[in-house]
């Protein structure tokens, strides 16, 4: 696979007709120049002060992450202002930041949407942050974001299928929220495993349900109205999975319901959320019938 034609859609795809606004209004923030700001790795990403820009600045900066929305993983404060995304991305990364160590590590984020969880990881200080995620919009976001960062995350247009094929394998690698997405989730985790040096871990998150049994549920055409959505297990299949991948190790972390603490509507978000997509009678089921929402986070390592 020629990994370099892939990667070279991240700038032609600036040429789109519905991403070139996103990037002019990237390109109009080379204007802001600013240096040694400070930042804040807590809940609330934040970059400078209000203090630190002039008011034609901030308005420059306004519009520009307006033009970005929908922000679906945050929040962020960016000189003060405020970037309250879809999902409360903090409350899942606090639930896993005991599980990991990354210092001097090279890590990927699989799935990595604008690198919210990327650039709180840079606290950690690993040696190499890699994000994956082919969409133009969450790129467009980071650019925005890390244009202030001034990081050296690395952030490709490429898929999980292209991880195997990259050019240097990793330690540690996340894939929040991504599995579920996968027509075969097996095959995914053993790309992961292809990806990792050896006894390099990995930190998944995907939907599940409860029972005993090594089955899943495979949801007709939609699952809280996501079309895209493949195989829903118990634990119990998880964990198979996992092992027919090749790791090891397998660790249970927790597991949570979504709740509208995590997930609701914003002004910097998508017109529905989580609270249209349960059963206005019922919020233990979906609207199509099936049980709500239930998250595993799991950490294996791999075998060899």
């Amino acid at each position: 696979m020629n990994l370099e034609t892939l990667q070279n859609k991240k700038n032609e795809c600036r040429e789109w007709k519905n991403v070139q606004p996103w990037y002019e209004q990237i390109q109009k923030l080379s204007q802001i120049d600013k240096s040694n700001l400070d930042i804040d790795y807590g809940d609330w990403f934040t970059v400078g002060k209000k203090e630190d820009l002039t008011i034609e600045e901030f308005d420059l900066i306004t519009d520009a992450a307006k033009k970005l929305i929908p922000w679906r993983k945050g929040p962020f404060n960016i000189f003060g202002l405020e970037i309250d995304s879809e999902w409360q991305s903090n409350i899942k990364y606090n639930l896993i930041r005991p599980h990991f160590n990354l210092k001097d590590k090279i890590v990927a984020d699989i799935g990595c949407n604008n690198g919210y969880y990327m650039f709180r990881m840079l606290e950690d200080k690993p040696k190499r942050l890699v994000g994956f995620d082919p969409s133009p919009l969450t790129l467009h976001q980071f650019e925005f974001v890390n244009h202030f960062v001034k990081s050296d995350i690395v952030y490709e247009m490429l898929g999980v299928e292209h991880l195997e094929f990259y050019n240097h394998k990793f330690d540690f690698i996340f894939m929040l929220g991504v599995l579920y997405h996968r027509a075969d989730p097996v095959g995914t985790l053993k790309s992961l495993a292809r990806g990792l040096n050896s006894k390099g871990e990995i930190l998944i998150d995907t939907f599940m349900i409860d029972g005993d049994e090594e089955i899943c549920l495979t949801p007709n055409k939609r699952y809280s109205k996501i079309p895209n959505i493949y195989f829903i297990p118990t634990i119990s299949a998880l964990n198979n999975w996992c092992e027919r991948a090749g790791f090891e190790n397998i660790e249970v972390i927790a597991t949570t319901i979504t709740t509208s603490e995590e997930q609701r509507k914003t002004p910097w978000s998508f017109d529905q959320s989580l609270e249209d997509f349960l059963d206005e009678n019922d919020k233990t089921k979906t609207v199509e019938g099936y049980p709500a929402p239930k998250r595993v986070y799991v950490k294996a390592r791999k075998i060899l």
